[in-house]
């Protein structure tokens, strides 16, 4: 099926409002009482079909736990699932070849990955911890297997906007050495 740009575009802009809503809904908003009256709606770069990329599953099978630092400068233990191998712009537009790991948390197997990371927008236009991708799957991740990463979806976790969550930063394997501007912007 060919890929629909319209479509997608109106699906990303309903996407950001349905977030925005969960801001501004105290049961599921990270912002307090006073951060919730004055929102006025996250921050992104402009949908950008470039940044909507496949990438390409390489099972990582060597059963190694990665300690993620937090934001509260404790840790979390993750579990190795996947390299996924893309190509995405760079600065000037050419494509280049990157990697990113997806992890998933130590004993859970819930059929995601999750793809935390850096790149060169990180701290100045983005989350100086870095910014997070899910991923979803059914059945059994294979080696070869594709997954649309669409880098417009990247958001800043929870601890962006309040310290009463403890947030996993992306190890380094993690940091891009290309800016991403698609996804959530941040301002301090």
């Amino acid at each position: 099926m060919a890929f629909d740009v319209d479509e997608w575009r109106e699906e990303l802009e309903s996407y950001r409002e349905r977030k925005d809503e969960q801001f501004e809904t105290p049961h599921s908003s990270p912002l307090g009482p006073d951060g919730r009256r004055e929102f006025d709606g996250l921050d992104y770069f402009e949908p950008d079909p470039d940044y909507r990329v496949e990438a390409t599953v390489e099972l990582d099978e060597s059963d190694e736990t990665v300690t993620m630092a937090t934001s509260t400068d404790g840790e979390q233990l993750y579990e190795r699932v996947a390299r996924l191998h893309f190509e995405i712009p760079d600065q000037r537009g050419e494509p280049t070849e990157q990697t990113l790991v997806g992890y998933r948390r130590v004993d859970q197997d819930d059929g995601s990955l999750f793809v935390p990371f850096r790149d060169k927008t990180t701290g100045q236009q983005t989350y100086p911890g870095g910014r997070y991708i899910e991923l979803h799957y059914q059945g059994t991740l294979e080696d070869g297997f594709t997954f649309t990463l669409d880098f417009n979806l990247a958001y800043n976790p929870f601890c962006a906007f309040t310290e009463a969550y403890e947030c996993p930063l992306p190890p380094q394997e993690n940091w891009l050495e290309i800016a991403i501007p698609a996804g959530e912007r941040y301002e301090a």
